[in-house]
């Protein structure tokens, strides 16, 4: 596929709840795992007080998505039922809609029985799924039927096998034949905000991951938005050879190489940072000396 500039063209607002939510600018959407065993965070956020304090802290730090799992998707991970998954999310959806109701709330599940729930119950902005409705075949008409906003991942197996022999001839050219694919049943059906994330980390190599980074840029042909989830992934821990925990200043770096390929939403466990991170890539965009080229 030949990637052209649709600078102009391409559709960066969706809507959220009947509002049109523009990502023309940059967006941080915040993670809040409820789960046991997330990779970073895992276990953190049980209690009432917990959830409350880090989502307070990730709106006071400028946090424009709240992105809620309770699905441990990393490599390897346990699989739990789609009600104990409900029994997780319900709980804190209460009490995330009771004390920040205008927060734009993100569910990330890939399956439609927990979505449904979640939208129709909590009225739930956006549904993330990991597996572009590979793990769940009646995702896409419960997103065309209810018309909500969808992130769409690449992933290669599931995340019980993902990692274990991932393989591609040309990630780039396969990940975008994949999205092109799904798109193109997903607009039979009606859908029509979707953002894509090419799944960095999900049934990748570490050369795979960055080489979808590389060029993130070429994915702008589908003219949709683009969600970049690399925060303190082990793309970079392993290059560094640190463990997540010390990885924030590579996020930061990778964040910024997202950016200038054109994300659109970053999926980030450090609200503050990847605020200022794109801050300062705008400012550099938007940097120019006048007349310097006539």
């Amino acid at each position: 596929m030949q990637a052209k500039d649709t600078f102009f063209s391409r559709k960066l607002t969706i809507n959220c709840g009947g509002e049109l939510f523009d990502l023309s600018e940059p967006k941080v959407m915040g993670i809040l795992n409820v789960t046991s065993d997330s990779f970073f965070d895992g276990g953190k956020y049980n209690s009432q007080n917990q959830i409350l304090s880090q989502v307070n802290k990730m709106i006071s730090e400028g946090c424009d998505i709240i992105d809620i799992g309770a699905y441990s998707s990393r490599p390897g991970a346990l699989n739990i039922s789609a009600n104990d998954e409900i029994n997780r999310l319900l709980p804190v959806l209460e009490i995330i809609r009771n004390d920040f109701p205008d927060i734009i709330i993100s569910v990330d599940t890939f399956r439609s029985q927990v979505a449904k729930k979640v939208i129709q119950d909590y009225k739930v902005d956006i549904i993330n799924d990991i597996s572009a409705g590979e793990l769940d075949e009646k995702m896409f008409e419960l997103i065309a039927e209810l018309n909500v906003p969808y992130i769409m991942m690449h992933m290669q197996g599931t995340p019980q096998n993902m990692q274990k022999n991932p393989n591609y001839v040309n990630v780039v050219k396969e990940v975008m034949d994949y999205f092109s694919s799904k798109l193109q049943k997903l607009k039979l059906l009606g859908a029509t905000d979707v953002i894509l994330d090419p799944g960095f980390g999900f049934g990748k190599t570490l050369d795979h991951n960055y080489q979808l980074l590389k060029y993130l840029e070429d994915f702008k042909i589908f003219d949709l938005p683009i969600l970049a989830g690399v925060s303190r992934k082990s793309m970079i821990n392993k290059v560094l050879e640190i463990n997540p925990e010390e990885a924030l200043n590579g996020t930061s770096v990778l964040h910024t190489l997202a950016l200038l390929g054109g994300a659109n939403i970053l999926r980030v466990h450090d609200v503050k940072e990847a605020k200022e991170t794109i801050q300062l890539v705008g400012k550099f965009l938007n940097a120019k000396v006048d007349n310097w080229h006539e």
